[in-house]
């Protein structure tokens, strides 16, 4: 009989599968304009993730990756690294902040229709838990609040594999059309 697998277990299984994947496709970058253009939002976001399209380099630059998404949910796995530490020995907040923008974000990108786009107009971070590499993995998950033709709000929660709240967000998006090339 076979042991049940710790969450912690399951997540850096899955993270690696998924990384494996999207090291296979084009890596990270910029998709080409034909690449996304008539995808609704979380068309775009599905290809990412199954490695069709370049994904984001930040995620590499700050060792995390993007591991699901669905209509209006978004969720990022990170390793807090000692290269992402601040002087108090803690990892920085700037760390933590674009984790959960990421996620926000990205939660609000899978709302959008073919030919709308968005962009953060604010984002507020509270951290409630201070994070070290001692935690192996934690997970930003990002909600759609609310979506409409202007503006869009989201929330997250930033967690470790037990549970634990390290931090967590809001955003307010604008939501526009993206300008067509002439």
């Amino acid at each position: 009989m076979t042991q049940p697998t710790s969450q912690l277990d399951a997540w850096i299984a899955e993270e690696r599968v998924i990384i494996d994947r999207l090291e296979q496709g084009p890596g990270p970058g910029l998709a080409r304009p034909e690449q996304i253009a008539g995808k609704t939002g979380l068309e775009v976001m599905q290809a990412m993730l199954n490695g069709d399209i370049p994904y984001a380099a930040i995620a590499k630059t700050l060792d995390f990756t993007i591991v699901s998404v669905s209509k209006g949910v978004a969720v990022f796995q990170g390793t807090p690294l000692a290269q992402h530490l601040n002087p108090l020995g803690t990892i920085h907040g700037g760390w933590v902040a674009t984790m959960l923008d990421s996620a926000l974000g990205c939660s609000v990108h899978t709302m959008m229709p073919p030919g709308r786009a968005y962009t953060t107009a604010e984002l507020s971070v509270n951290y409630v838990k201070g994070l070290t590499p001692k935690v192996q993995r934690v997970r930003a998950e990002g909600k759609v609040i609310h979506c409409g033709k202007q503006l869009a709000t989201a929330e997250a929660r930033l967690v470790g594999a037990d549970g634990t709240l390290y931090a967590h967000a809001t955003t307010t998006c604008l939501v526009f059309e993206i300008p067509q090339a002439r």
